[in-house]
């Protein structure tokens, strides 16, 4: 009888212990398209696994507002439990984050962390900043904020106030203020604390069962870690500026190959970087008008004029490139510096290296005869004759008298002619 029950327990506990399998994800910086699409696509790959739930382990100053609704949005219609657990200490939920951890099934927080400064900034290309506009978009994001905490149940006033007054609190006043729901210092912690806990999803009412849940940690692929790095303002900055100046030498170079094909991937991934970030055109427009003008000091002689205008328009469209008062949407000070005197050096160095050149004497062709001496090799008659020079012989032209034998100078020279002047030997 024992045998015949032992493979149904077998079955029963193993049917059991596939159910209760909790996903794990880390987002750890800005909500960006990338952010956005790396929870999306674990949502859905959460839902068709029949995970228990999601546990999303969050770390954001904030980010872009049209990502952070997306999120929001897949979280309230998702048909598993979603956790946010803002971890590890020293985390935080700012700005977008408050939204997506009010918006979760389950809301967490570990010791040393804090939530709050939820204002909305107006940033992105042509962004209207009047104080009309702004009152406008911060209204719909309460009424948004407000209805996030209303589903929940969470504290809409702190809610509210989190939008319009930037208010930011710790981990302890969170759960006083019933913003969270649990303070765990560790996710095994976390899963015990929320085991049979009721939350409501789009399929209706679930029990948590989490005590004894697998962990199944899923991190980012390196196609998002890619994408993320190169989503970051001073990475897709330096991109552009890479790309601008491949561009440039494979046209003043054509055939170099190398500089075309890193300018051209370089260009293609600040593109995918820019259309993630709030950028502003006028910015994109002074930068190039900055390289425009430091290769128009290397063909017109301005005397330093053109190369300072550049420097200044190349500063100030790096400065308004991205147009947001947060400082994580913003290119580094440090960086606008270095690619400034990096620019500015090597267009001064290509312009040092192109007047040398200009003004160095000619060493081959006919040009480079001009001042050479030589010999003649026959009596001139009627002022022509030939002459010996750089062991070459060259028909010549001369006013001066000229046997053979004598030194001769070349001055000037005519098509195949050369025009010379016999030299005295005390001149030479």
């Amino acid at each position: 009888m024992i045998r015949k029950l032992f493979p149904l327990w077998l079955l029963i506990a193993g049917t059991l212990y596939a159910q209760e399998v909790v996903h794990v994800i880390q987002i750890d910086g800005v909500i960006n398209p990338v952010a956005q699409n790396f929870i999306h696509n674990n949502i859905e790959k959460a839902e068709e696994a029949n995970a228990h739930a999601l546990v999303i382990m969050l770390d954001t100053p904030g980010g872009l507002m049209k990502s952070m609704r997306m999120i929001v949005k897949d979280m309230l219609t998702a048909s598993i439990p979603i956790v946010v657990y803002v971890a590890p200490s020293g985390s935080r939920a700012g700005s977008a984050g408050v939204f997506i951890t009010l918006a979760a099934h389950v809301a967490a927080m570990a010791p040393g962390t804090n939530i709050g400064a939820a204002h909305p900034v107006a940033f992105g290309m042509g962004a209207d900043t009047s104080q009309t506009m702004m009152e406008k978009v911060t209204n719909d994001a309460v009424a948004f904020i407000k209805s996030i905490a209303e589903k929940r149940g969470r504290n809409v006033e702190w809610a509210e106030q989190a939008v319009r007054k930037s208010v930011s609190i710790t981990e302890t006043e969170a759960l006083e203020l019933n913003v969270i729901d649990f303070i765990a210092p560790t996710l095994d912690s976390l899963l015990v604390l929320m085991d049979g806990m009721e939350v409501e999803t789009s399929q209706g009412k679930v029990t948590l069962h989490t005590r004894n849940a697998r962990i199944k940690r899923i991190e980012m692929s390196f196609r998002y870690r890619v994408l993320n790095v190169i989503s970051d303002p001073n990475v897709a900055y330096i991109l552009m500026l890479i790309g601008i100046y491949g561009i440039l030498f494979e046209l003043y170079n054509p055939g170099s190959i190398f500089p075309g094909v890193i300018g051209a991937i370089s260009l293609i991934l600040a593109f995918y970087a820019l259309q993630t970030l709030p950028i502003n055109y006028a910015g994109l427009l002074l930068i190039i008008l900055a390289i425009i003008l430091f290769l128009l000091e290397i063909k017109i002689p301005s005397y330093g004029l053109l190369t300072i205008g550049g420097i200044v328009s190349l500063v100030l469209g790096s400065l308004m490139l991205f147009e947001s008062p947060l400082p994580f949407l913003r290119v580094s000070w440090k960086v606008i510096a270095a690619a400034t005197l990096t620019t500015a050096l090597f267009f001064l160095f290509a312009i040092g290296m192109g007047i040398r050149a200009q003004r160095k004497k000619p060493t081959t062709g006919s040009e480079g005869l001009v001042g050479e001496f030589g010999e003649a090799i026959e009596t001139f008659r009627k002022g022509a004759g030939q002459v010996m020079v750089h062991g070459e012989i060259w028909k010549a032209k001369s006013r001066d008298t000229i046997r053979k034998g004598d030194p001769i100078r070349v001055t000037r020279v005519d098509g195949l002619h050369l025009r010379v002047q016999k030299v005295d030997e005390e001149t030479e």
